[in-house]
């Protein structure tokens, strides 16, 4: 729920972050050839479950090589995708069953998600002709099948925000219990981590993760895998001194996949997290030697397409995409992890890139291009402040009851109270938009009554929230 709510919550003080380190005792663990073990994996599990997309092209690399085995057809039925609109699944069984389908048509199934990061990575440009390609190779019996898990959305027809806020979680979830769960088939599971979690129960009901929430009625089929990225990111893990983790894995085959996590030293750094959230951890080498995926120019260079993101970004009121089709955003060093220190650490949790900079005074948090870099505050009186303040109760599923974000007045800003991780300071954009102060893709926007009142907010981290002000 903390990386639902609040993306600054992985915005910390690296060296804070690592004054008290667990103590590592246990055994050593025992890496595994990737690929051999997630295949043999399919044969004790429906479900292999691990993240894509997010920017690290290490994992993307390894996920194309996994799928390319000759082995792969005969162990999976199915690769579902995060990235994928299931309005247009249709389109996408005709194209990857080999029919006549133009790419323009196609592209729509990954272009025209709620994630713009979908649209706009390389990956799946690969990964979808990839899979046609090996269905046109096996036999009828070894075809696969894509299956688009982002919720039916018609972007042609979305004209208020209101509109974009979609339990992406459910759909999900209702797509492999109906597609892959109750038919038998087995299916590689290609979502962000926070999609995949066996249990988050931190989180209200109704926000639990895709894998929480379908794992109710078929538990124990399916195999959490975190990688590499979400273990730098996660802040009980950060706390580990980094040198002495990579001292540890400096041995181990890369790609490597290490299962039976429990008692070994591995499961010392979080009992909760490789106990209760995840099964497996994929090593993909030394956390400074990982490739950033770079944006493709085709896709970049599309005017129409950029432009097409810009109004979509408008309509979930900004965030970190709202600029992207703007050249002077993006750097070579943006792209490359060894032309800045800012990349020393790497977050893809959030599908952005955020490392610590090396300054010689203080450690500070750098964000590059694919967060707007220029933003500028302004001043609020304390009186105009205080029209802020109050209860705001969230949206929910009917019969969910979910705690209301408590809103309050300060000198500079405002104190939010998102029900997780304490009070968060956020400061004013404008007259109606505030961000946090040390995450800038946090933000809120109040929303006035005709009366020109305060009557609601909406929050955007990492998913978006509307919440009702009580009277």
């Amino acid at each position: 729920m903390a990386m639902i709510l609040s993306v600054a919550v992985s915005a910390q003080d690296p060296v804070q972050a690592r004054a008290q380190l667990p103590n590592l005792r246990g055994r050593s663990p025992k890496p595994e050839d990737a690929t051999k073990a997630i295949l043999d994996a399919l044969n004790r599990y429906e479900v292999v479950a691990m993240g894509a997309a997010h920017g690290n092209k290490d994992l993307d690399d390894f996920i194309l090589h996994l799928v390319r085995d000759p082995a792969f057809p005969s162990r999976v039925n199915d690769v579902a995708v995060e990235c994928g609109n299931s309005l247009y699944q249709p389109i996408l069984d005709r194209y990857i069953a080999g029919d006549d389908v133009p790419l323009s048509e196609v592209r729509q199934v990954w272009r025209n998600t709620t994630q713009p990061m979908c649209g706009t990575s390389g990956f799946y440009e690969e990964l979808f002709p990839l899979v046609r390609r090996i269905n046109q190779k096996v036999p009828p019996e070894k075809k696969l099948r894509m299956l688009a898990g982002d919720p039916p959305i018609d972007w042609s027809k979305v004209k208020s925000n209101s509109e974009t806020m979609l339990d992406r979680d459910a759909n999900i979830a209702s797509v492999m219990q109906k597609e892959v769960l109750s038919k038998h088939r087995k299916a590689l599971m290609l979502f962000g981590t926070l999609h995949l979690f066996h249990s988050n129960d931190s989180a209200p009901i109704g926000l639990q993760s895709a894998v929480h929430r379908y794992e109710k009625a078929y538990p124990g089929v399916t195999l959490v895998i975190a990688d590499h990225m979400v273990f730098a990111n996660s802040n009980d893990l950060a706390k580990v001194n980094s040198n002495e983790m990579e001292a540890r894995m400096a041995s181990w085959p890369v790609p490597s996949l290490i299962q039976n996590i429990k008692g070994t030293w591995l499961a010392d750094v979080d009992k909760t997290y490789f106990s209760e959230m995840v099964d497996a951890y994929l090593y993909l080498g030394p956390s400074d030697l990982l490739l950033v995926e770079p944006g493709p120019a085709e896709i970049f260079l599309n005017k129409d397409y950029m432009k097409e993101l810009k109004r979509r970004a408008a309509l979930m009121g900004g965030g970190p995409w709202a600029e992207q089709e703007n050249p002077d955003n993006i750097s070579d060093r943006d792209s490359n992890p060894f032309l800045s220190d800012a990349f020393k650490t790497l977050f893809h949790s959030l599908g952005i890139v955020v490392g610590p900079s090396q300054s010689a005074s203080s450690p500070t948090v750098d964000i590059p291009w694919r967060i707007p870099q220029r933003l500028e505050t302004i001043h609020l009186s304390p009186e105009v402040l205080k029209k802020f303040a109050g209860e705001y109760v969230p949206d929910s599923p009917a019969g969910v009851s979910i705690p209301p974000i408590e809103v309050a007045a300060g000198q500079e800003g405002l104190w939010v109270d998102l029900g997780v991780g304490g009070k968060r300071r956020f400061v004013p954009l404008s007259a109606t938009e505030f961000m946090q102060n040390d995450a800038p893709t946090a933000r809120i926007t109040f929303m006035q009554d005709e009366k020109g009142e305060i009557a609601g907010l909406i929050f955007r981290g990492i998913a978006t929230t509307k919440a009702t002000r009580l009277p």
